[in-house]
């Protein structure tokens, strides 16, 4: 036990050491233009690289992806009613529907639901 005690503390140490000797020694510039400028065939970019996001398209974007990922947990507790205990299984659905519309009540509290904005 010792042993690997030991060893751990060893590799640890090492390895450690090793990434404190990389920052110490790497040339990195932070202030680079070259690098801190997107790479267009070696010109300079006729427009800018960060084009306007719209934080709503977004938000409904991760709302849905999380109903999706919602529904695909729901499609096999549908099969598994048929091979478990038939109370419990509703117990368990129950909750889970319960936390789902938790979220969706909460969603359309803060207006995350509101289109027209």
């Amino acid at each position: 036990m010792m042993l690997l005690l030991f060893m751990s503390l060893i590799i640890i140490i090492i390895s450690n050491i090793m990434m404190f000797m990389s920052l110490i020694l790497s040339k990195k510039s932070f202030m680079d233009r070259e690098k801190n400028s997107p790479f267009e065939c070696g010109f300079d970019p006729k427009s800018s690289a960060r084009i306007p996001f719209s934080l709503h398209f977004f938000l409904i974007t991760v709302i849905f992806l999380i109903f999706d990922i919602e529904i695909a947990l729901i499609f096999p507790l549908i099969y598994s009613f048929y091979l478990v205990n038939f109370f419990s299984m509703m117990k368990i659905s129950f909750f889970f529907l319960l936390i789902l519309l938790i979220g969706l009540y909460h969603e359309w509290n803060q207006n995350m639901l509101n289109w027209t904005n």
